[in-house]
């Protein structure tokens, strides 16, 4: 069977945009975005998996893609947004059987959910910057991961955060700059998220976890998998990170980069493609 371009899928009534790139031929590595950023964020790491004859499918997630932004905060619960990904994959027909993936920030969360439930779909997996969702929650209350994610308490104001990104864009613009976004990330998060109206279903993502459930953050993870984190996040503290792997009973490997923000697919993407490839590679099969 001649494999085709997937540009959108369907999944809950929702129609998702994706990117597909790369050789069609070649094995599936589908990566999934975080906050508040679009498929665009794996502009420069994409083609660096390209060059070693892999497929990439980057979709603009729940929230971000026009025609899925539900309303309700039931809308944005974890296993709503695993249900998208597994969608996904079934648009990807047999590409699709079992794929590569790889997640930053939500999507790394949201990889962590796939990998856990669904092992059987993926050959391997990469985390960027978010460790396992029990690990996280572990750091909580160990280390200072509760005071780095003051904003998520932030976000379950109704109408405040949207309020703030209508009328006082440049706050939530030093909020992210602090965090370690440059100038020309800013700019893309004015064009892409805030002029795009796709800032509201971003935020969605917080409001949803308490509706989540607590009980599949500890559940272990059986596919190969790497962590790739930064010591210059601001948001993500190391020791949710180094408590990872006891969630992982497969092959692990954590990768720490020296000196980069959390904004790793921009501000690092040759040593992302690298540990990425290695990861992939060690599934062994063809690229």
């Amino acid at each position: 069977m001649i494999a085709e371009r997937v540009t959108t899928f369907t999944n809950d009534g929702l129609t998702f945009d994706v990117v597909d790139s790369g050789p069609l031929d070649g094995d599936v590595v589908v990566l999934l975005h975080g906050f508040p950023q679009r498929s665009s964020c794996w502009d420069q790491v994409a083609p660096l998996l390209h060059a070693q004859g892999y497929r990439t499918v980057a979709p603009d997630q729940r929230g971000y893609s026009p025609g899925a932004r539900p309303n309700g905060r039931k809308q944005y619960t974890l296993n709503k947004l695993v249900g998208d990904v597994l969608a996904l994959l079934d648009a990807l027909g047999e590409a699709g059987a079992k794929v590569h993936l790889v997640g930053h920030d939500w999507g790394s969360a949201i990889g962590w959910g796939v990998a856990a439930a669904h092992g059987d779909r993926i050959r391997t997996f990469t985390a960027v910057s978010v460790p396992h969702p029990g690990a996280f929650s572990k750091a909580g209350l160990r280390s200072p991961q509760l005071l780095r994610s003051w904003y998520i308490g932030m976000f379950q104001l109704p109408a405040l955060p949207e309020l703030l990104a209508a009328k006082r864009p440049r706050d939530l613009e030093r909020i992210l700059a602090h965090a370690g976004m440059r100038p020309e990330d800013l700019a893309r998060f004015r064009r892409e998220i805030l002029e795009y109206g796709a800032f509201p279903g971003g935020v969605g993502y917080y409001r949803g976890l308490p509706f989540s459930g607590g009980g599949g953050f500890a559940r272990r993870v059986k596919v190969p998998t790497t962590l790739v984190w930064s010591d210059g996040d601001t948001a993500v503290d190391r020791a949710g990170v180094e408590m990872s792997g006891e969630y992982v009973d497969a092959e692990y490997e954590l990768v720490v980069l020296t000196g980069v923000s959390h904004w790793i697919p921009e501000h690092a993407p040759e040593a992302l493609a690298e540990a990425v490839l290695e990861r992939v590679g060690s599934a062994g099969g063809r690229p």
